[in-house]
């Protein structure tokens, strides 16, 4: 589980709204240095900050940011991950340093999931959006407690409904999903078996 990092500073929202002087020397600069000024801004952000703002704060193209996140992927700061949930960039404590952290917040290690909430995360995960009568067909199973768990801890949410009698929900994950599995993105689930 990974601990998002921010808001030490100050409300990252307004250092973005505020008018600053063009950034003209990074355009010049090596990705490398573009990165740890990416890592600070993450670092000092309240909370996710959308690519966009990102590449306008540093003064860079979105297509920049790209290969600068690709840097940072690759090579992480030493203790930190870089996390992509949507068009959202956010900074994380490296999942290899959860227990530690975890430590030292004090807070008590993440309670483990059933089977049943697991394999419910995992058909959300792979196939969102998806209705819970959805999971139910994966699944094979009545999968209500597990879908009421997931909400519960905040590994998944509803991001809208299906338009079809009943207008049932539609889960989707949440950066906290991500989070606790220690991913960067979604893009990093491993891929499904050819049969499935």
């Amino acid at each position: 589980m990974a601990t998002a990092i921010g808001n030490l500073t100050g409300t990252g929202e307004a250092a973005a709204e505020s008018p600053s002087p063009p950034l003209a020397y990074l355009a010049a600069a090596d990705d490398s240095d573009v990165a740890g000024h990416l890592v600070a801004v993450l670092f000092a952000a309240a909370g996710p900050l959308s690519a966009e703002d990102a590449a306008r704060i540093l003064d860079i193209s979105t297509e920049r940011l790209e290969q600068v996140c690709a840097l940072l992927h690759r090579e992480p700061p030493v203790g930190l991950a870089l996390q992509r949930f949507d068009d959202r960039l956010q900074l994380t404590t490296a999942s290899t340093s959860a227990a530690v952290v975890e430590r030292f917040l004090g807070a008590p290690p993440p309670v483990r999931l059933s089977r049943a909430a697991l394999e419910a995360l995992a058909v959300t995960a792979y196939r969102q959006p998806v209705t819970r009568g959805e999971i139910d067909v994966v699944r094979g199973v009545n999968s209500d407690s597990a879908v009421a768990t997931l909400l519960a801890r905040g590994l998944v949410a509803e991001v809208g409904r299906r338009e079809t009698v009943g207008r049932p929900a539609l889960l989707g994950v949440t950066p906290e999903c991500l989070q606790y599995l220690g991913l960067a993105s979604l893009n990093d689930l491993p891929p499904l078996p050819d049969s499935a």
